[in-house]
């Protein structure tokens, strides 16, 4: 047998903690010495602390620990909780890579402060172009506000199109407005251009506004790191003599399926400060 030390350092665990688990019930020593009150463990012990220790780190409660180590749960009970965790802990990783995205633009954006390339942007007028598409509303203008609505309102845009026998002419075209209900929120209009009718069905077609002066610059990435490209256009509006007049048009010139090697047209409306 071993002491509850030389147990916790073969099992690699504290003291603290075998005490709390006896305490609990979750693992008992194999004995107890009346005398002393010693704790001892055998060996044998080192498998249900195991399984306690790896149930504990994907999430379970120390009652569902339980439960699951002393047979108390089905085998398919057991495999719905596992399903249910592993879908819990894939949610959590690919927030955290969106929120490591986002910490990571805005690294870049300080990183290119006082050295923003002024030839990157160009002023042109945008003519007016015929979309169709479809709106949804986001909680704010942040990247990882837009992210989780654009794309699936996107999927949802192109499988109508295709049940309505309309086919794509150009490139995607995002546009921006603040929604009508106020507290930050953006309608997000996810179009594409096309030459069918003007109409108002299970797709919006409608033909949308020239810009007569835009300044413009070219993304190049996953539109979830524009953040520095954005600032980059806001400096040069500021620095060149305009103010913005709007939020700008994102124009998808190349969406391969690895987002990172996306084209992206930044298209924002100015006037003379």
């Amino acid at each position: 047998m071993f002491t509850i030390g030389d147990f916790a350092r073969h099992g690699r665990v504290s003291v603290r903690m075998l005490r709390h688990y006896d305490a609990t019930g979750l693992l008992r020593p194999a004995h107890v010495d009346p005398a002393t009150g010693y704790r001892h463990y055998t060996a044998a012990q080192l498998a249900r602390l195991n399984r306690v220790i790896a149930l504990k780190d994907l999430g379970f409660t120390l009652q569902q620990v339980q439960d699951i180590v002393d047979e108390k749960v089905t085998t398919e009970e057991l495999r719905g909780m596992l399903r249910l965790r592993r879908a819990e802990l894939e949610t959590a990783v690919a927030a955290a890579g969106a929120r490591l995205v986002q910490v990571e633009a805005r690294l870049r954006a300080i990183e290119s402060e006082g050295r923003m390339p002024t030839n990157d942007v160009v002023i042109k007028a945008v003519p007016a172009v015929r979309v169709a598409e479809l709106t949804a509303t986001a909680a704010s203008f942040e990247p990882e506000a837009i992210g989780p609505v654009i794309g699936p309102l996107y999927d949802e845009l192109f499988r109508r199109l295709g049940a309505a026998g309309i086919t794509a002419t150009g490139p995607g075209v995002a546009y921006y407005e603040d929604a009508p209900e106020g507290d930050g929120r953006i309608s997000i209009h996810a179009a594409v251009q096309v030459s069918a009718p003007l109409q108002d069905g299970a797709v919006r077609v409608l033909d949308l506004l020239p810009l007569g002066r835009a300044a413009t610059i070219v993304h190049r990435g996953s539109m979830d790191a524009v953040v520095p490209t954005a600032q980059t256009l806001a400096r040069w509006i500021d620095a060149n003599g305009y103010r913005a007049a709007g939020y700008p048009r994102e124009i998808n010139l190349e969406c391969p399926e690895n987002r990172d090697d996306w084209v992206t047209e930044l298209q924002a409306p100015v006037i003379p400060a």
